[in-house]
């Protein structure tokens, strides 16, 4: 197989959970001619998962993890800072229950193993056990809020109901009508996450970064070669954690979405500022209705607004500098609508991030052919969806059989085809529209 030239990454450099990090160290990249066991392409939260499970199977073999960026730029890096332990929108209403608990048992194994690694490492990435509001203004917000809690009657969760005064003490507006708060999601930082991740890899795991791989074919011994700028990496067996990229290695072409999310956070507040509120810090809400606005805010202070959802078909390339402005303006309104108290906290950055999805909303794990395996389409639940099929696929690909591998392959499937273009384009286009139309109440 030999592709066609590949699109790679282009995010914008504007990202405020990156820019928060320290300066990291100078990044090693591929030159020359490599040899190795296995390679990883993607340094996410799939990717490093992966490599870590490879290098505990198999502890004398050289891994390669290769990343087109810096770790922690991408999309992992770029998410609201939710690890999410239920079933994710669609995948709530699965008529299946069993369906449904192998998620919810998948998701919390990679909270475990998460936390594990945090405590282990001590990576500071402002992990915490807070749970998640999930909100609604209107009426609109309080129909699907009572759906959801329906949702969660039949799961068999616990849920709690919030409003008037023990919900705007938390949240320090009353710009929501009513909350539903659930305690099984954590908070924290995901590029100090992920970074910290990537720092504390087994010493097998041979870290690329800044190295895009520009083709990818098989030689005639039935090694697959990884063309980079300046190197080049053969191995008998790849592992792919590129989310909506790994159509660009010919893969899965015209089943994925891409889709950009964006967020936009101010400086820290002064104590002052939260107690003139009545804010907490270190919270998370999420919209009842799919297309409203998700609001986080920080251990260190920091209101975040995520709303607006664009089709990216060229990634970061589709968003210009004045949809950046336009989409910020928006952030804008939002913040002022639940906070006119900050009306003078400018926001510091705006930032996007890109994820796929796919119209019947699977998620792809396995074995796409001899000795290529990957996870892809995470249909916007990557951090714990990252770590557990990142791991699983580690254990594939060396042939570990168990309950969690036997569950992923139960949840998962082929994501749909979708119509050529420019239907797609416009479909997708004039679908996020709509939403965002039907919406408006709740952003």
């Amino acid at each position: 197989m030999n592709n066609r030239a590949i699109h790679l990454p282009h995010d914008d450099q504007d990202c405020g959970w990156y820019a928060a990090l320290p300066a990291p160290a100078a990044p090693r990249r591929l030159t020359g001619r490599q040899q190795v066991d296995y390679a990883v392409i993607g340094a996410g939260f799939a990717g490093l998962a992966a490599a870590r499970q490879l290098a505990e199977h198999v502890p004398d073999a050289r891994i390669v993890l290769v990343d087109a960026q810096r770790v922690g730029y991408g999309a992992s890096g770029r998410n609201s800072g939710f690890v999410i332990d239920l079933p994710h929108k669609m995948a709530l209403e699965h008529p299946d229950p069993a369906h449904k608990q192998r998620l919810l048992g998948l998701n919390r194994s990679a909270i475990a193993q998460l936390q594990r690694l945090i405590g282990e490492h001590r990576i500071d990435c402002q992990w915490s056990h807070a749970g998640k509001y999930q909100g609604a203004v209107g009426a609109r917000g309080l129909a699907y809020l009572e759906h959801f809690e329906h949702l969660m009657r039949e799961l068999g969760e616990p849920f709690h109901s919030v409003e008037g005064d023990e919900l705007a003490n938390v949240l320090g507006t009353r710009h929501y009508r009513r909350a539903v708060y659930t305690p099984g999601s954590y908070l924290m930082q995901p590029a100090a996450l992920v970074r910290g991740l990537a720092d504390s890899l087994p010493g097998n795991v041979e870290l690329l970064e800044e190295s895009p791989i520009q083709g990818l074919q098989r030689d005639a011994q039935g090694q697959w070669l990884l063309q980079g700028r300046d190197g080049q990496i053969r191995t008998p067996r790849l592992l792919l954690g590129t989310s909506i990229f790994t159509q660009e290695f010919g893969y899965l072409r015209s089943r994925l979405l891409p889709v950009m999310t964006f967020a936009s956070w101010t400086r820290p507040l002064t104590q002052a500022e939260m107690d003139a509120i009545g804010m907490q810090a270190d919270w998370g809400l999420t919209p009842a209705d799919h297309a409203g606005t998700t609001v986080r805010m920080t251990q260190d202070r920091r209101l975040m607004i995520r709303n607006t959802y664009k089709h990216v078909p060229r990634y970061g390339k589709s968003v210009s500098d004045s949809t950046r402005q336009e989409i910020r303006a928006g952030h804008r309104k939002a913040l002022i609508s639940r906070y006119p108290q900050l009306a003078n906290v400018e926001f510091t950055h705006t930032w996007g991030g890109v994820y796929a999805i796919s119209r019947n909303f699977t998620n792809f794990f396995g074995e796409l052919e001899d000795g290529v395996y990957a996870t892809a389409c995470d249909n916007g639940v990557g951090a714990a969806w990252g770590t557990i099929s990142g791991t699983l696929l580690a254990d594939l690909a060396v042939g570990a059989d168990s309950q969690s591998l036997s569950d992923i392959r139960n949840v998962t499937g082929m994501p749909s085809r979708n119509p050529p273009e420019p239907l797609l384009g416009l479909g997708v286009r004039t679908r996020i529209r709509l939403a965002a139309w039907n919406s408006r109440s709740e952003l």
